[in-house]
């Protein structure tokens, strides 16, 4: 006997099929259909949206014919009235949309052998016939037909403008040069006894011309050369206003040194940052790759940041696990203090988290915050230089934009990843993806901590300072002095060691500038003040220059290095590491 929903010749309808045979699945399967129909139409709508809205313009076509589909930026971009009057009228992209044929031949073929055609520069024509310059993106479909295509068009206009301006200016100079040099040859001849001078003027002008284009190319040689004038005074003025805050000031005296503190940080990191991205921009700042315990790194940097969220009434915490990578420590350690800065400096309450976990090969350095938060559309962006996430007047310590750039700059030249998730109003996570050699994923024993005679505080503790600036000694040595230690003051190593001689107890750790007067150096002065006590003195050299050279020196003599203006809680964090060692 055959089913109700069979028909007579046996075969079944396409309800049937469906699983609509009987009324009873129908009513439960229509319910489900029509939501995800719903949603569907959602999402259409979504991405329908996007596709009208978009700045830059999108198009789907035919490279044998004309547009298929374009949105409202195609349109403008090429100067008709809408996108649908623009597919009406163009129906050959050869001859009316492209402005050379063989560019477009080019673009045709590579898209045939390629599939793919990464941000190309070439001109579209207008519906006026005047060309746009544009940067394109297209991409074959060839599920949608053997030539059907889709692109992306950004209009460079101005970018392009702007290249032949600066062209022809470059052009205008060496032609004035040339104009000048000329001039002064023609001036001089026959003028024997004004040779010398003519020949000294054309070698001071040869001379000057490539000076300027040196500068032009390394203007970061000429901030690294001035950085050093500009750190001292700055270093003094902020160990002076250090100690300050930790006085007993009224009211009002004690918030003007907060002020000044915030102006004293606020120069001394846009400076910091100034010479990092030039540094970077020329690629001028190699990796320095050492094996490197990233816990006892992190646990650094958790000492260094514990006074910045005290100071912000926020929860700090730090998750480590034994690990060693092969990384240049130095810019891996400004890494990650940019990422903890830029969540501190955008977390107005609840905490931030550092935290290192290892994924098979590769160990993740992870900072969390619950701050405001980023919108999805921006997470690129804040990559970019003198981008703020918040504008002025909405709490918090600004920059000026550099930090996260040049975070994913140093990612880029160590080869890292970066990722960044949030959610607005909720938080941001950050995740710092960093490859391990199979010979370091061994477990490293557990870093030990600091010694208990100075783990609260530092009563008892003698510092030695050498440094010939004598606004820094005074400057240090308050700021040391409210922290409880006892300090020397010393100008070079030969008054050191007359200090030494006339009795003092010795010291239990050596802070020495690198660079003294009499072109001696602070490592010669601690050298010599350990031979003087017959002891490796735990030391380290706190010198406003920053070059690299310095650094593979600093740390091919084992000394720890701090840079100038310092910074109160990365002395402190150095100082506990040093008087921990000696034990």
């Amino acid at each position: 006997m055959k089913k109700p929903s069979e028909k007579q010749d046996g075969s079944y309808g396409v309800g049937d099929l469906l699983g609509l045979g009987s009324q009873s699945v129908r009513k439960n399967y229509y319910p489900a259909l029509q939501e995800r129909i719903e949603e569907l139409e959602t999402e259409r709508n979504r991405y329908k949206w996007l596709f009208e809205n978009a700045l830059h313009g999108i198009f789907q076509a035919n490279l044998r014919g004309g547009f298929l589909a374009c949105n409202p930026a195609m349109a403008r971009i090429c100067g008709y009235a809408s996108a649908e009057d623009l597919t009406q009228r163009v129906i050959r992209l050869r001859e009316q949309l492209f402005c050379s044929s063989n560019e477009f031949d080019k673009i045709r073929q590579e898209l045939l052998d390629e599939g793919k055609l990464r941000v190309r520069e070439t001109c579209l024509r207008r519906v006026d016939n005047t060309p746009v310059h544009v940067a394109i993106t297209i991409l074959r479909r060839p599920d949608l037909g053997p030539e059907v295509v889709e692109a992306f068009v950004a209009d460079i206009t101005e970018r392009v403008q702007a290249r032949q301006k600066l062209e022809q200016l470059n052009a205008d100079l060496e032609r004035r040069v040339e104009e000048r040099t000329e001039a002064l040859q023609n001036a001089n001849v026959g003028l024997r006894y004004q040779i010398e001078e003519r020949e000294k003027v054309e070698r001071e002008l040869v001379v000057a011309m490539e000076a300027a284009r040196e500068a032009n190319r390394s203007k970061d040689k000429y901030l690294a050369a001035a950085s050093h004038d500009l750190l001292q005074p700055l270093n003094a003025a902020r160990l002076m206003i250090s100690a300050l805050q930790d006085s007993q000031l009224p009211e009002q005296e004690q918030r003007m040194v907060h002020q000044v503190h915030r102006a004293l940080e606020g120069a001394e990191d846009l400076l910091a940052d100034l010479l990092d991205i030039s540094k970077l921009d020329q690629q001028a700042m190699k990796p320095d790759l050492a094996y490197t315990d990233v816990s006892a790194l992190a646990v650094g940097l958790g000492e260094e940041f514990e006074a910045v969220a005290a100071n912000a009434g926020l929860r700090f915490r730090v998750r480590t696990t034994p690990v060693m990578v092969k990384t240049d420590q130095r810019m891996l350690t400004r890494i990650i203090r940019n990422l903890l800065s830029n969540a501190f400096r955008y977390t107005r309450e609840g905490g931030v988290l550092l935290a290192l976990r290892t994924r098979g090969d590769r160990l993740c350095i992870e900072v969390w915050d619950t701050g405001v938060g980023i919108e999805a559309g921006k997470l690129r962006e804040i990559f970019t230089e003198f981008h703020q996430l918040l504008p002025q007047g909405t709490g918090g310590r600004q920059g000026v934009g550099l930090g996260l750039a040049i975070v994913e700059r140093m990612v880029r030249v160590l080869g890292y990843d970066i990722d960044v998730a949030s959610r607005p109003g909720r938080g941001s996570r950050f995740v710092l993806t960093v490859p391990m050699e199979a010979t370091q994923k061994a477990q490293t024993p557990p870093l030990q901590g600091t010694l208990p005679p100075f783990s609260e505080g530092f009563d008892g503790a003698r510092v030695l300072v050498i440094d010939n600036e004598p606004a820094v000694l005074e400057s240090m040595q308050l700021l040391l002095e409210r922290w409880g230690c006892s300090v020397t003051v010393a100008r070079s190593e030969a008054q050191a060691l007359a200090l030494l001689d006339s009795g003092i107890h010795p010291p239990s750790v050596v802070l020495a500038d690198y660079h003294l007067d009499n072109h001696k150096t602070g490592c010669e002065a601690i050298d010599g003040v350990r031979r003087h006590l017959d002891c490796e003195l735990p030391a380290a050299i706190i010198t406003a220059d920053r070059s690299d050279d310095t650094r593979q020196l600093m740390r091919a003599q084992y000394l720890p290095i701090l840079n100038k203006p310092v910074k109160p809680n990365r002395l402190r964090a150095l100082l506990t590491s040093l008087l921990g060692s000696t034990g």
